[in-house]
């Protein structure tokens, strides 16, 4: 079962998907909008990963506070979730991403790249870890 990883930020959305046997994840793209509450090219662009890919679940991460509070930005995320659901006809579950960014900013300087390729990669390596997170409960369990 293919599962689909999703950093759902104000102007982008970074992708990662699993691979067939749910134990790795890999990052795809970053989607960009110039509006957040305009969807409709992300979720056309979503719904052609989903059926490329064969994508059975989402994982969406959900951005709460370090000290565990909900804010604007899970509020959002729980309508894009929301929409998600509307859209596609299959499950969508939420992750905490808390330390996601935070893990990908990390890998990012080890693999010694520029600010400016950073930036063009963080919200995909963000994908990433919350699928593998998500993943690696799964194995756990």
């Amino acid at each position: 079962m293919r599962i689909l990883g999703l950093d759902y930020g104000s102007k982008t959305l970074g992708v990662a998907v699993s691979d067939p046997f749910g134990w790795t994840a890999q990052g795809i793209e970053t989607i960009n909008r110039k509006d957040e509450k305009n969807l409709k090219s992300t979720i056309a662009r979503l719904g052609d990963i989903i059926n490329e890919y064969n994508i059975e679940k989402i994982v969406l991460g959900l951005p709460k506070n370090m000290n565990n509070t909900s804010g604007e930005r899970v509020d959002r995320t729980l309508y894009f979730k929301d929409r998600l659901m509307r859209e596609f006809s299959i499950p969508v579950e939420t992750w905490d991403e808390r330390l996601s960014t935070i893990g990908a900013k990390r890998s990012l300087l080890e693999a010694d790249l520029s600010r400016k390729k950073q930036s063009k990669v963080i919200d995909k390596m963000a994908a990433v870890f919350i699928l593998q997170g998500y993943l690696d409960n799964l194995q756990r369990n």
